[in-house]
């Protein structure tokens, strides 16, 4: 049986801790410094610790789920790295991104497995749809518009951020379904008329952003805003040189330029779909880099952060990607 210390046990970390006791097969143990978390672990004989040094000390762990706040990110994964212990961690790396290039540096230059439990891009309805443009539903893709439009008043314990902490999904969502890297962006972030939040904050995003295959991607993205909700996942339309995809919601629908009737795809319950977790511990049964990985995933980050770059600065921003 595995062991392992699943640091932080805020909202995400106890949606990680029931997926890591449902999981079977591995013996869990949590670390949070607030006390008043362990309530949470009522009816389960789960060992609870104060401190992440301690549990790592006791439990010797196989490996660790960092689900800390992003601040922490860093400190609770180089740790692990120092005992060697593969990492399940949250995005961000940290929104430090030379801080998150030295973190994947040194998981790659150990040879220890670090992953970003990224979730969108492994919605069943964006595996489908990934596996349809790959066959070339629609022939070359050529232009993508997406929309996502929620209200959403959350604190943090940071500056909100609609791009750090939603539509960073998305720009992975753009990487995966096209198979190509940012070349580059322009982008504004800001706090529109009315907002919920009276502090700085980017509640509101737009982008335009160029990929290295000559795709281009326009972006539109409020978590204030009333009326009809997108998903989380946003709502897309994908043109290509044979046809458009029109995702809303959790289904899509193609549309061939030849008239035929639409295709639409709404039934997924046929297609199997691992989670983050499944994902990780599948990587390490194999031995094999992992899907969203480190190394991967920084080049998520890099588009977060040249997005953010632009909207400083006014201008539109090269991306640099790291050369691993």
């Amino acid at each position: 049986m595995m062991k392992v210390v699943l640091a932080g046990l805020g909202v995400a970390g106890f949606g990680m801790y029931k997926k890591l006791i449902g999981k079977g097969g591995l013996s869990v143990a949590v670390a949070e410094p607030d006390a008043a978390m362990k309530s949470k672990l009522e009816g389960h004989d789960t060992p609870f610790y104060l401190s992440f040094e301690e549990a790592l000390q006791v439990e010797k762990p196989d490996f660790v789920v960092n689900v800390t706040p992003p601040m922490v990110h860093t400190a609770i994964n180089n740790r692990a790295f120092d005992l060697r212990l593969p990492v399940l961690c949250e995005k961000p790396i940290s929104f430090d991104y030379g801080e998150s290039q030295q973190v994947v540096e040194r998981a790659m230059r150990e040879g220890i497995p670090f992953m970003i439990a990224e979730n969108y891009r492994r919605f069943p309805y964006v595996r489908k749809l990934k596996a349809l443009l790959d066959e070339g539903i629609i022939g070359q893709m050529t232009t993508i518009d997406v929309q996502f439009y929620r209200y959403h008043h959350t604190e943090r314990k940071y500056t909100v951020s609609l791009l750090d902490d939603i539509a960073v999904h998305h720009l992975d969502m753009i990487r995966y379904l096209t198979g190509c890297e940012g070349a580059r962006i322009f982008a504004r972030n800001y706090n529109p008329i009315g907002s919920w939040s009276s502090e700085p904050a980017d509640i509101n995003l737009h982008f335009f952003l160029e990929l290295d295959g000559g795709i281009t991607v326009g972006y539109t993205g409020s978590i204030t805003s009333r009326g009809p909700s997108t998903e989380w996942g946003a709502d897309w339309r994908i043109e290509g040189t044979e046809g458009v995809v029109q995702v809303t919601g959790k289904q899509f629908a193609v549309y061939r330029k030849d008239g035929s009737e639409p295709v639409v795809y709404s039934d997924f319950s046929g297609l199997r779909v691992t989670d983050t977790l499944t994902e990780f511990l599948n990587s390490l049964e194999e031995g094999r880099e992992s899907e969203s990985s480190g190394r991967d995933y920084l080049k998520t980050q890099a588009l977060v952060h040249y997005a953010n770059e632009s909207s400083l600065s006014g201008r539109v921003a090269d991306i640099v990607l790291p050369k691993w």
